[in-house]
């Protein structure tokens, strides 16, 4: 009997893999290069590291003084970062059901939960991504302030690159455990 992961083929994940970079490409090239070229700052959503309200609040000013940069933001959202979200998260997914983290992990049983966990991670990653995208869009392109949307935007950008970093980590860890099996003792 063939298993879920079998019925996923290799090329699926490649072709998967091939959008999400280029998608990737098109953001940077196309949007997140030139956003930094313009303003000398980094977009929020481009940094790997925290961001606070005072961020937030500089980077609406800079906006309001550079409404060029502001159009390229919004133009992003709505061009490669309504794709890539998407295109990412699938391949996420469908690389952990090639995986397939079921059943043992390391010669040790792996609680449903775990399992339920492991693949809820890609999902995790796209909702806090999009969440992200919609705060950022709501506070910087004029659109009607949400009083809570400048503690949330931190919230959820840190949420969305915990979540792709652990999925990553997990991936790599099913792939070492694919390629050299432990060995019983």
């Amino acid at each position: 009997m063939n298993d879920a992961s079998s019925r996923i083929p290799t090329l699926v994940v490649a072709l998967l893999a091939a959008i999400s970079l280029g998608v990737f490409i098109w953001m940077l090239l196309g949007y997140v290069l030139p956003f930094q070229d313009m303003t000398h700052a980094a977009m929020l959503e481009a940094r790997l590291g925290r961001y606070d309200a005072s961020d937030i609040d500089a980077m609406r000013g800079l906006l309001e003084r550079k409404p060029e940069a502001r159009d390229l933001l919004v133009s992003m959202h709505r061009g490669p970062d309504l794709i890539l979200p998407f295109v990412l998260t699938a391949f996420l997914f469908t690389v952990l059901a090639k995986l397939r983290p079921a059943g043992r992990y390391f010669n040790r049983p792996m609680h449903p939960l775990m399992i339920a966990a492991i693949y809820a991670l890609p999902f995790i990653y796209g909702f806090s991504d999009y969440a992200e995208n919609i705060l950022t869009d709501n506070l910087f392109a004029g659109g009607a302030e949400w009083s809570f949307a400048t503690a949330l935007l931190p919230w959820a950008s840190s949420l969305k690159f915990a979540s792709l970093t652990v999925c990553v980590i997990v991936i790599l860890r099913f792939l070492v455990y694919r390629i050299v099996p432990p060995t019983d003792r």
